[in-house]
């Protein structure tokens, strides 16, 4: 088959697209012929390396954990799913990705796509709708009545998080370009900040939680924004300091985003609903994986970069 793989860590010229073994599948695993993969700023950490030291990666290495596409093979305990029906999935980053004509998945991770949306574009969905929910609900524990602050609400995670958050109830601020501002509102966002206009935390206090994509000084003007008690989840890296969230009286925590196949489903089921919008910025061919991934480290994509496989 053919796929998208580095031999080594490095920039995006590294991404080489060349023939590799199709994937072998065993108990309670799907082989998925895939239509598309979504790109995710975790797919460039990892072939940089930032994780190598954590979650070293055999190479070479295929890439990309959201895939959308058609079942091919079922190894056994797979339960109703069969070949030929239309999946989605974010799949274990600890083994080759979805940059290739088939990925090897287990089923426990997998969910049957929305109707609701093209297949190819599924793919832009499962690993950011899954961090928001885990941030925002699982860690943070927002509830009805609370506030959040979303950083770059207009990125694959923030734009989720903005309407989980107020289907949740909650009222829902997030930082972005002024470009974006009418969309993010569309979507749900009470109140929209520039965060190139000024200092985004003026007039901000007393917040229940903030969802840190951005990091850095971002993060740091961030800690007198939260109630004591209050919570900042970290999607961005390093992980937040403990000591600091404790001068501060709040909590820190860092989202580490797990596979689900029955939460997915209940992601597409919203989606299918009209309750839950995906925002696709650009879609690129297998073989521009490396441009996907230059123009993701832009950070200027709006919504989700997808590559077009099938």
């Amino acid at each position: 088959m053919k796929a998208i793989r580095f031999h080594q860590y490095g920039d995006a010229d590294v991404l080489g697209l060349e023939d590799a073994p199709l994937p072998r599948i065993g108990d309670g695993e799907l082989l998925i012929k895939v239509n598309s993969a979504g790109v995710n700023p975790a797919d460039i950490q990892f072939r940089r390396g930032d994780y190598r030291d954590f979650v070293p990666l055999p190479l070479p290495f295929i890439p990309g954990w959201d895939v959308a596409g058609i079942v091919e093979a079922a190894g056994t305990d797979v339960g109703a799913f069969e070949r030929g029906d239309a999946v989605f999935a974010m799949t274990d980053m600890s083994r080759d990705g979805a940059y290739a004509e088939y990925v090897a998945v287990r089923a426990d991770q997998v969910a049957r796509a929305p109707t609701s949306l093209p297949l190819e574009h599924a793919a832009g969905v499962p690993l950011a709708a899954l961090t928001a929910w885990q941030a925002l609900f699982d860690m943070a524990d927002l509830r009805s009545g609370q506030s959040v602050l979303i950083h770059a609400g207009a990125g694959g995670v923030g734009l989720f998080a903005i309407q989980l958050a107020r289907r949740a109830g909650a009222h829902v601020i997030c930082t972005a370009s002024a470009t974006n501002h009418d969309l993010l509102r569309e979507l749900g966002a009470h109140q929209v900040i520039d965060y190139r206009a000024g200092d985004f935390a003026a007039g901000l206090e007393h917040l229940d939680v903030v969802l840190d994509t951005v990091g850095g000084a971002t993060r740091e003007r961030s800690w007198p924004l939260l109630r004591a008690g209050g919570v900042l989840v970290a999607i961005a890296m390093p992980p937040p300091d403990e000591a600091t969230a404790a001068r501060h009286r709040v909590r820190a925590a860092t989202a580490r985003v797990q596979p689900n196949g029955a939460r997915l489903a209940q992601i597409g089921a919203l989606i299918d609903a009209g309750a839950l919008k995906l925002v696709i910025d650009r879609e690129f061919p297998l073989a521009e994986a490396a441009a996907a991934h230059r123009h993701s480290e832009t950070r200027h994509a709006r919504g989700k970069i997808i590559l077009r496989v099938a």
